[in-house]
Parts: structure tokens; sequence; C-alpha cells
């Protein structure tokens, strides 16, 4: 059986061309992000801090994102066609991942929040142990959005069909019509969610902090960063009427534009992460340079 539907394919120099874009710019922000989780393990300073905590959790999100990315890619010009049984297993960690980013950001807003306008009673709200129950939270919140669409599957489709090869997107395995709605407006309900309080931590710190505050403001543009990136999340909503748009303009072009906007939406948000925390946050980025650089510099997180 093969469930595959006829498409354009590119030439292979120009498959070898994005591929190599792709790996290369992917393997880059992976590689800066693992020195950020390197970073946080061997420091106490980190691993202790629910902030660095939840931060490292977005990071290592964006990581397998990228390293999914690469392969799927990768496999589609190579091979085409993956096994469903293959295809399921890495949709399997890549949507829930995906779906992970959003909520990391609303627990992070929310303990910038607890920070700034509970100084005193942040320190016994936001524990290491709690933290990792909201991880975990996280975690159940976005494999119970996706795993009933994969038992579905497995319950509706005949045996043949899970050894069958497709083109690994989900909306070649979940076909039904049910399955694309409830995605679509869990997704929906996720983000209202999220935006309802990056909107309110925001202005909870704006009113309620000083204004002259250095911690307040820093607590503020942190905010806004967030609200950034979950709006590149967002960016995924209008992916097929901005290919469709773009298309009736230059039909030549349809690849090339389908192409350049994935890689937008998928890669270069990614960088976003590291910016957060890893370069504005002054301890984090003292300790950073020591691998990035390969430098001895001694850190005193007293003075930071």
């Amino acid at each position: 059986m093969n469930y595959t539907a006829t498409v354009i394919r590119d030439p292979l120099s120009v498959a070898i061309i994005k591929n190599v874009i792709t790996v290369v710019l992917s393997l880059a922000i992976i590689y800066l992000n693992a020195t950020l989780v390197h970073t946080f393990r061997k420091h106490q300073v980190f691993n202790t801090n629910s902030r660095y905590i939840l931060y490292i959790h977005l990071v290592i999100n964006d990581i397998i994102m990228l390293a999914l990315l690469i392969l799927l890619q990768v496999l589609s010009y190579i091979l085409f066609t993956l096994n469903v049984s293959f295809c399921i297993i890495l949709l399997t960690f890549a949507i829930p991942s995906n779906l992970n980013n959003p909520l990391t950001l609303a627990a992070m807003a929310l303990e910038c929040y607890l920070a700034i306008c509970f100084p005193l009673r942040h320190p016994q709200i936001c524990t290491v142990r709690k933290t990792y129950i909201v991880i975990a939270v996280i975690w159940f919140l976005s494999l119970l959005t996706f795993l009933p669409d994969v038992f579905i599957v497995m319950a509706t489709r005949p045996a043949e069909y899970f050894h069958s090869r497709i083109f690994c997107i989900w909306a070649n395995i979940f076909t039904s019509p049910i399955l694309a709605e409830k995605k679509y407006v869990s997704e929906i309900v996720f983000l209202v969610i999220v935006w309802l309080i990056l909107f309110y931590t925001y202005f909870r710190i704006l009113f309620t902090a000083k204004a002259a505050s250095e911690n307040a403001k820093k607590a503020r543009n942190t905010v806004l960063l967030h609200g950034f990136q979950l709006l590149l999340c967002m960016l995924k909503y209008v992916y097929n009427i901005t290919i469709a748009g773009l298309s009736s303009l230059f039909p030549n072009d349809i690849l090339t534009i389908r192409y350049v906007i994935s890689i937008l939406i998928q890669v270069m948000p990614r960088l976003i992460s590291p910016m957060v925390y890893g370069i504005r946050d002054k301890m984090f980025r003292e300790y950073l340079k020591r691998y990035l650089l390969l430098t001895n510099t001694n850190v005193n997180p007293e003075k930071i």
C-alpha cells in the first residue's frame, strides 16, 4: 500500500543547497543551545533557580524541534516517504515539543511576575520541586492533545497501514476532519490562555513595580520578548494563507517560497531563546563566555 500523493520535487542541486542551509543553520543554533544546557548543568547557581530551569526546558524543546526538523527534511529529500510507524514516533516527539513552548513561556512570565510583584513570597512559591512539577504538567497537557489522536488512528486503521510508507507530515497521518478540527481548537485555546497570561503579567509588572526599578524594567522587557516569541509561534496559522498568496504572485517559485517561509517559522524563532537569558542575562552571559570563547575566566556570581 502506498499513501503518497504526487508532488513537485526540487532538482538535485537545489535540494542539496536547501539541505545544507537548513542543516548548517540548525546545527549552529543547536550548538549554541547545547552550550547553554552545558552551562546550566555545570553551575549550581542555575540549576537551583526556577527561572533558569524553565528557560533550559525551553531551550531543550528547541533542540528537539531543530534535530527533528533536520532529520525529517533530509529524509524527505533522500527517501521522500517514511514508514508510517516511524513517522508517528517522530511526530510524538515533535508535536508535544512544539506545544510545550507557549506553555513554558507562560510559566516563565508568571515567574517574572511573582519575582517582581511578590518578592518576599517568590522563594516559597517558585521552588525547584514545584518548577519540575510545572514542567511535568506542561508535558502532560501537550501529550494529552496528541496521544488520543494516535490511539484513534491505531484503532481505525488496518495493520497494513502502519507498514506502508507516507510523506511524513501530521495531515497525512491524521486525515480525519474531526482530528484536524480538534488540533486547531486545542492549539487556539492554548495560545489564547498564554496570551492572557502574558498581558496580565506584563501590565501587573508595569503598574505594580516602581518605574525606576531596574529589575522591573528587565522583567517587562523579558515578558515582551516572550510575547514576540509567541507571535512567531503563531505564524504557522497564517502559513497556508501566506503560501497561497505568494504562490499566486510567483507561481514558478512555489517550492522556494515554501522553503523560505518554513525556515522563517521553524528555525529563526529558535534564535530568540538564547537571547532572552543566554545573552541578556548578565550572570548567564558571563558563565557562557567561558564555553563559547573557550576562556578560563573565573566568574564570581556575587559580583554579577
